[in-house]
């Protein structure tokens, strides 16, 4: 087997493992929503637990990226499909992070009842975990017009995000018992809105590698 081929088959290893990771991931942002919504401590702990996979999968995969700067000399458009791989992974890493911050947050309600079925939580989720799935489908097919579409359902989770803010605040004003519950809510929206921004990211790196251009999708 030649260099280059052997090169070739690193890189799509490391893609194809990238891709496991960003699957992992969503799996456990809607097991962390699940367990909200159903008040299921040990699927929350489930998703906590999982964290560790996410950072062995980052570590794994930043090590070979790096191995295959150092050792191989890639040419300018491997380099940027490296550095594309560097940063999508960290990026996910940092979306399984907060589906455990959203599982944490099971364990501190502990059984309370949730507010009016969670108002837009599920909904919001959902949409978070469309632009995931999106993003990884264009990055995996260098689709940079799907990519950039990711500004549009962006904006979406942003407005679904400040009416279940501003839903919140008013169930807070007048309930002062709903506090600390609806505060914790706050929180979880705050990590799903989050992990539409790293969404958005994945974008805004796919565009990168097919085109080399960085463009701010999120502004």
């Amino acid at each position: 087997m030649s260099t280059r081929s052997a090169f070739d088959q690193q890189i799509a290893a490391l893609q194809r493992d990238l891709l496991r990771m960003g699957v992992f991931v969503n799996e456990a942002i809607e097991k962390a929503v699940q367990a909200l919504q159903k008040m299921d401590r040990r699927l929350a702990e489930s998703v906590i637990e999982g964290d560790e996979v996410a950072d062995r999968m980052l570590i794994d995969i930043q090590q070979r990226c790096l191995q295959l700067m150092a050792l191989q000399q890639p040419l300018a458009r491997d380099l940027r499909t490296i550095g594309t791989v560097l940063k999508i992974v960290t990026d996910l890493e940092r979306m399984a992070d907060h589906a455990t911050d959203i599982a944490k947050v099971v364990r501190r309600l502990d059984g309370a009842a949730p507010l009016r079925s969670l108002f837009d939580i599920p909904r919001l989720a959902q949409r978070v975990q469309e632009m995931n799935r999106e993003a990884l489908e264009a990055w995996v097919n260098g689709d940079t017009e799907r990519a950039r579409r990711m500004t549009a359902l962006d904006d979406e989770v942003d407005r679904l995000y400040r009416k279940l803010f501003d839903d919140l605040l008013q169930v807070m004003q007048s309930d002062r018992k709903m506090v600390r519950t609806a505060t914790y809510l706050l929180l979880v929206a705050h990590y799903l809105e989050r992990i539409a921004d790293h969404a958005t990211n994945l974008g805004e790196w796919t565009i990168f590698q097919e085109t080399g251009e960085l463009q701010d999708l999120n502004g």
